[in-house]
């Protein structure tokens, strides 16, 4: 059944990802956020997930691959990301395989705090004194958040965001970050196998290719507009489209 929701939604799951990457292209970020939002408005976000293993693994080894070693990047947030790893792997066992029945609204809530922060523009700063304790808790809260929705960026991007990282650090944090939010929800996935057969990772790797044309496209589109403004936009339309979702089942 799952499979046959994937083919009767096959024009919808590329245009979406066409669009996802479109958005990262612009801004740098979205890709996941915006396809698990889409997606969730047709099926279960625990199907939309499997659908984002490849482009999310491959996009993010697109944005990490700058000529620079990661180690430096990686021996101040491996705390973080053994979290994630933890929290990811460590929930998705306490659900045993089943998806909770308010998925959808979970998944909407998400969307509706990230885009509520990129709106108000907050600034939050963590002193380095304090990141050897927040860094695995803040982890471990965003892996079961990704265990439970699908979506990856709370509390991870505002915690990023506010450790100080120039630019450029900061999309190589965000990278390695999402990297390993992929890895550890492919891995919680397979342990319910249903959502990754062949036929799955192939629509998952089709997937891929409007996510690749799309990135190549939001990157031309950066030089022509004003990233900030699309960037304000994209959070305007990822709060309707997670208040859709929140709200789901309660009117």
């Amino acid at each position: 059944m799952m499979l046959e929701g994937f083919a009767a939604n096959l024009t919808l799951i590329l245009a979406v990802f066409l669009l996802a990457g479109l958005i990262k292209g612009v801004v740098g970020l979205g890709l996941p956020t915006i396809a698990m939002g889409l997606l969730g408005l047709v099926m279960p976000p625990m199907q939309a997930a499997a659908l984002l293993i490849v482009p999310s693994a491959v996009t993010n080894l697109w944005q990490l691959a700058d000529g620079r070693s990661p180690l430096p990047m990686l021996r101040r947030l491996w705390p973080m990301l053994l979290g994630i790893a933890a929290g990811t792997l460590g929930t998705a066992a306490l659900m045993r395989g089943t998806e909770l029945p308010q998925a959808t609204q979970l998944l909407g809530a998400a969307l509706v705090i990230y885009a509520a922060l990129g709106l108000a523009a907050v600034h939050f700063h963590v002193a380095p004194a304090h990141e050897p304790w927040l860094a695995p808790l803040v982890g471990t809260l965003t892996g079961a958040i990704t265990a439970v929705t699908g979506v990856f960026v709370i509390p991870a991007v505002p915690y990023l965001q506010a450790i100080g990282l120039e630019r450029d650090d900061l999309v190589r944090a965000l990278g390695l970050s999402f990297s390993m939010s992929t890895l550890a929800l492919a891995l919680s996935l397979g342990q319910h196998g249903s959502l990754l057969e062949p036929q799955v990772l192939g629509t998952s790797a089709l997937a891929l290719i409007p996510a690749l044309l799309g990135m190549a496209g939001g990157q031309w589109l950066r030089r022509r507009i004003s990233p900030e403004r699309f960037r304000r936009w994209f959070f305007i339309g990822l709060l309707l489209l997670g208040s859709d979702l929140a709200l789901r089942g309660w009117f």
